[in-house]
């Protein structure tokens, strides 16, 4: 069994359209939506192809109309594309973002998932590093052999005792330093994360093209082409 694992697409589908991994399931670890400009696009294509979705503090805020409570250096990026988000959505996509499941358990064969998108105990808001201690807590809460979750865009993989903590980072807007989108493999019990590169120009010119000030436009962009707005890879 292959699983492909993606998280924080949000609304960038050139780097979603040049994911070309192979798949036998599809999980998708939230915030398909907000910063980029595709959220119809994105949206469509994870109903058409993934098997599980979890929801996201992005998702969360466009199917509720609240706010998805980013830190400083994201606010006025969240508020202006969301508010774009909020104008160009359908009624049903709001509805289908709204409905997703804050978590996913899932089994194959002897192995056990459980899917979230930010931490168990605080499934849309919470925020933790690889190396935050309170993760060991978190993991083990669970019962599950893998915990799966997003948020951070930043990649990692970490062994709590005989159990597995791994984010796949963002398709989307990866924090890692480089443009090149981020996800994971999981086949038959063997982990790894993979990265790969997307014409990010399509989504710049995508992103001039939207209704929002030049600030954000300068900001979004900047934080495509070098993989983070600034020094602090902070909430988003």
């Amino acid at each position: 069994m292959r699983v492909a694992i993606i998280s924080d697409i949000h609304a960038n589908f050139p780097a979603l359209r040049a994911f070309s991994e192979n798949w036998d399931e599809l999980w998708v670890i939230g915030d398909l939506v907000n910063y980029g400009p595709n959220p119809n696009e994105v949206i469509e294509w994870v109903q058409t192809h993934a098997h599980c979705v979890v929801r996201g503090n992005h998702d969360h805020a466009i199917g509720f109309s609240v706010d998805p409570r980013c830190s400083a250096p994201y606010r006025a990026m969240a508020a202006e594309t969301g508010a774009f988000t909020a104008k160009v959505l359908s009624e049903q996509s709001k509805r289908y973002l709204e409905k997703l499941p804050l978590t996913v358990e899932r089994r194959l064969r002897e192995h056990t998932f459980y899917l979230v998108h930010a931490t168990p105990s605080d499934p849309l808001f919470g925020y933790l590093d690889k190396d935050a201690p309170l993760w060991d807590a978190e993991v083990k809460a669970t019962g599950a052999k893998l915990v799966v979750t997003g948020h951070t865009h930043v990649p990692f993989i970490r062994a709590v005792d005989n159990q597995i903590l791994i984010n796949p980072g963002s398709i989307g807007q990866p924090k890692t330093g480089t443009p090149e989108a981020c996800y994971a493999i999981w086949e038959d019990g063997h982990l790894e994360l993979r990265r790969y590169p997307y014409p990010v120009a399509d989504t710049e010119s995508e992103i001039r093209a939207m209704p929002i000030s030049d600030p954000v436009k300068a900001d979004l962009i900047q934080s495509l082409m070098t993989g983070g707005v600034s020094a602090q890879q902070v909430n988003g």
